[in-house]
């Protein structure tokens, strides 16, 4: 704890750098949560018969939970004690990943895997929220870049682990590895975290809160159910109708509220719409990308699952390479120009991407991979950084928070709808001629549900079938991401701010610069 001395002195707590490491290790096994879960999909899909639109519930089950929270989590840390919630926040993100490793049910892995987005939206805010407790000013700069760094060293490192665990022990292992630093994190919080809390912080506004969640929720519900029923359904019909009512119930709630939790007035300053529309569609291509790449690079290319995690790595290291390069080259050419160039390149990538066959190789992917990776990081630091300097001195901490909540919104709809999209290719490309019914419903589920169903048949045609249609459902989504990036792209070259005005009290800033734990998000 940072205490003053009589002398006007600050005092330093000897523990702190040690709790600083626990904090570290809880971000860590939230950073390669989600990336180390896509490696695990289509062996999980396999064990547990898992369909398409299952494992996108897997996925998004945790995201919409998370996007939803994440902000009312933080104001019950700051009204109820940040270390309290950081400590039920670890222990529920426990309770989670201990489920999800004892089932051995598809519905209640996707049921743990919300539970655990409950815990990971209480850590995320308050994890950085304890640091000035703890460090003096002089150190805090370097202890937040500590804790995000711990973060984002979680995408290189989740597929890697991932796949040694999954070669080496069953699926359930992707949630057991959580356990150990999530204990180290409550350990560490009851031992050396000092209680801070804020009493005068907004209230949490419940309604508010299930506005987002359940409109969010029956959104990737019927986006997730089109393939399968049909997007003429009825019920498909009516949770989209739902959720659109739900949504704009949660617009006009917030508009008219006085300290709103999402303040939806920030999106009227036209530099921090666009930009957080560059950086929510980053999320939605990448969130996307990594739901439906592990099935090919483990089905199609036959690469078991370390293999496919290490054949990820082109993604994360174009991705982190471009991220760390980015500043110098906003600052040169600004970050219109940048982010942009970024949009470019990802949709470049994307086409390119969608040139993809079932015969092209590794060699290709991980070229296409590499590009997609430096447009990624290109476009999401620069439009990040624009967002946040966009804003009024007294709104930053909402913008952030609106930011980050969008962010995630966009990787949930990412991973629904280009999922769906190549579940749909799929089941209409595939061929199924002579299997019996049963048999052709069931490979219809998934690639993996294919392959299983082409060995038992001892049918070559069935599997190259499978392999087809997979790559023809993924050159879609493809196709669709390189189309939304190129709009993008041309929207952010005409209307974002090409100069940022000077600062004054009440009007846009150019002097906030996001933290890393924004960039993180």
């Amino acid at each position: 704890m940072v205490t003053p001395t009589q002398d006007g002195a600050v005092r330093r707590d000897p523990r702190r750098w040690w709790a600083l490491g626990a904090l570290v290790a809880s971000m860590l096994v939230l950073g390669f949560d989600m990336t180390i879960l896509n490696v695990a999909l289509p062996t999980m899909a396999r064990d547990l018969g898992a369909t398409t639109g299952e494992q996108q519930w897997m996925a998004d089950a945790y995201v919409v939970v998370f996007a939803a929270l994440m902000l009312p989590a933080g104001l019950l840390g700051d009204r109820f004690g940040r270390r309290r919630m950081l400590i039920a926040g670890l222990g529920v993100f426990f309770a989670g990943s201990l489920a999800g490793s004892l089932t051995d049910d598809v519905t209640w892995v996707i049921a743990a895997r919300a539970l655990m987005g409950v815990g990971g939206a209480l850590v995320t805010p308050l994890a950085l929220s304890v640091l000035p407790s703890l460090f003096a000013p002089d150190e805090r700069t370097k202890a937040v870049g500590i804790v995000s760094a711990g973060s984002t060293l979680g995408l290189p490192l989740g597929p890697i682990v991932g796949g040694w665990l999954l070669d080496h022990f069953w699926w359930g292992s992707v949630f057991l590895i959580n356990l150990p630093m999530a204990a180290l994190g409550i350990l560490a919080c009851v031992l050396l975290l000092p209680e801070t809390r804020d009493p005068a912080s907004p209230r949490v506004d419940a309604l508010s809160t299930a506005l987002t969640a359940s409109g969010l929720g029956l959104l990737i519900y019927a986006i997730i159910e089109a393939p399968t029923r049909g997007w003429g359904d009825p019920l498909v019909l009516a949770t989209a109708a739902a959720s659109v009512v739900l949504i704009a119930g949660l617009v006009l709630r917030e508009r008219r509220m006085t300290r709103p939790m999402l303040d939806m007035g920030l999106l009227a300053h036209r530099g921090f719409l666009f930009n957080t529309l560059a950086a929510t569609l980053v999320m939605f291509v990448l969130s996307g990308l990594m739901f439906v790449l592990p099935p090919y690079l483990q089905a199609v290319l036959g690469n078991d699952a370390l293999g496919t995690g290490v054949r990820l790595l082109p993604l994360m290291g174009g991705l982190m390479v471009a991220a760390r390069a980015a500043q110098p080259v906003v600052d040169r050419f600004g970050a219109r120009a940048v982010v942009s160039t970024g949009l470019v390149v990802l949709a470049f990538a994307a086409f390119l991407g969608s040139r993809t066959t079932a015969d092209s190789g590794y060699g290709f992917t991980a070229l296409w991979l590499s590009v997609a990776g430096a447009g990624f990081g290109l476009a999401v630091v620069p439009a990040m950084s624009g967002a946040l300097a966009t804003l009024p001195s007294d709104r930053a901490g909402s913008g952030s928070g609106l930011l980050m909540t969008l962010r995630q919104v966009g990787g949930a709809i990412g991973i629904a709808l280009l999922g769906s999209l190549l579940a749909g290719a799929f089941r209409d490309r595939l061929d199924v001629t002579g299997l019996p019914a049963a048999a052709a419903d069931t490979a219809g589920d998934s690639v993996v549900a294919a392959h299983l169903i082409a060995e038992q048949a001892g049918s070559a045609h069935l599997a190259a079938s499978a392999n087809g249609a997979y790559v023809h459902g993924m050159t879609l989504a493809l196709l669709v991401c390189g189309i939304a990036a190129l709009v993008s792209a041309l929207l952010a070259a005409v209307l974002l701010p090409g100069t940022t005005a000077a600062p004054r009290t009440g009007s846009p800033r150019s002097d906030v610069a996001p933290s890393k734990a924004d960039a993180r998000q």
